[in-house]
């Protein structure tokens, strides 16, 4: 009688967790950027396991590209990817977003996890982004940094054709800002604060400024999404739990991404999680869908891309939606999502 006493008010103090249960399992991928690092503090803070789930995550990737790889190879279940996610729908890969890992449900823009670090000798100066022109900056070819890069051009009245632009993985900016290789890079979080430290005389450019929407997804391939809808609700409340706690304990989740990120310090993570924390909203809204459909339509002008896709097909929010609707406390910290942008299952946004 005293076991199911215990039992019963250890489910009362959490509705989700399950005891005596087989736990779900899943894969998950990541990035190595600071903005992923709810995925892995629903694992340490035992979220996942509370919500049902025995979560397997890989080692970060280097770049979103490169997470995909692992998806299409079956390496994992699901990932944290953004712009990425455009390239390889159309290439033919059918992933369905889900929820936001970063970004904003409440409001367009967002972008305050990726800054423009420029070096000394650069010529390029601090808020002036004119003095970009015929300068050489490195930028991830079709992820979010490389996004970034062309909204600053676009808002500086420039064009990819006035700089070269120079593909280079997160990894190797500071280490080619520091060689003189390139006069500026665009990455987010954690390398530009590095770069701060380690490059003497290197400064920030620019630090977000909602120069474009963030687009940054928990994806899957479709008949992953098709088969398992409980346990992708699941997964959402998980991180959604995940996200709350860190906007709530920013030095602890600093702790976290240290464990995470190879060669990151303490300090460096606790400076990015600042600016994390104000993109780590799971939710969904209109806001996202054009998010997504402003990234690939300025890729497209930009004569990047050749053609579009229709949004409304590679986006399924009625999961994320459920998980809103069944437990409104995940989110009660963030900003309500103004009504004219709230939407809800089979909705269809239109350009």
């Amino acid at each position: 009688m005293l076991l199911k006493k215990l039992l019963l008010c250890l489910c009362l103090l959490a509705p989700g967790l399950t005891i005596g249960q087989n736990l779900i399992k899943m894969k998950a991928g990541m990035v190595a950027g600071v903005d992923q690092i709810g995925l892995p503090i629903a694992l340490e803070r035992g979220f996942f396991e509370k919500w049902g789930l025995d979560v397997t995550i890989s080692r970060p990737y280097a770049t979103g590209v490169d997470a995909l790889n692992s998806l299409q190879a079956g390496e994992n279940d699901m990932l944290q990817v953004g712009v990425p996610m455009i390239g390889a729908v159309l290439r033919g890969i059918d992933l369905v977003a889900l929820g936001n890992y970063s970004g904003s449900a409440h409001k367009m823009g967002g972008d305050a996890t990726i800054a423009l670090i420029a070096g000394s000798t650069s010529g390029i100066v601090k808020g002036d982004l004119k003095t970009l022109k015929g300068k050489k900056i490195a930028a991830s070819f079709g992820t979010i940094n490389h996004l970034y890069v062309l909204g600053l051009l676009e808002k500086a009245g420039l064009t990819p054709a006035d700089v070269t632009l120079v593909n280079t993985p997160p990894p190797d900016m500071t280490v080619a800002l520091l060689a003189k290789g390139i006069d500026a890079f665009a990455c987010w979080d954690p390398v530009p604060i590095i770069a701060l430290k380690d490059v003497p005389g290197a400064f920030e450019v620019i630090r977000g400024g909602d120069v474009i929407s963030y687009v940054g997804f928990n994806v899957a391939l479709r008949p992953c999404v098709e088969k398992n809808g409980t346990t992708i609700e699941k997964f959402l409340a998980a991180v959604s739990e995940a996200d709350q706690w860190m906007r709530a304990n920013p030095k602890a989740a600093a702790q976290v991404a240290t464990r995470w990120i190879p060669g990151l310090k303490q300090d460096v993570a606790e400076a990015a999680m600042q600016f994390n924390i104000q993109q780590a909203d799971r939710r969904l809204s209109i806001n996202n869908y054009k998010a997504l459909w402003a990234a690939q339509d300025r890729l497209n002008r930009l004569g990047i891309l050749k053609t579009t896709f229709d949004v409304n097909k590679h986006i399924e929010p009625k999961h994320m939606l459920k998980v809103m609707k069944d437990n409104p406390k995940l989110f009660s910290d963030l900003p309500a999502i103004p009504a004219n942008v709230m939407i809800a299952p089979g909705y269809v946004f239109k350009p």
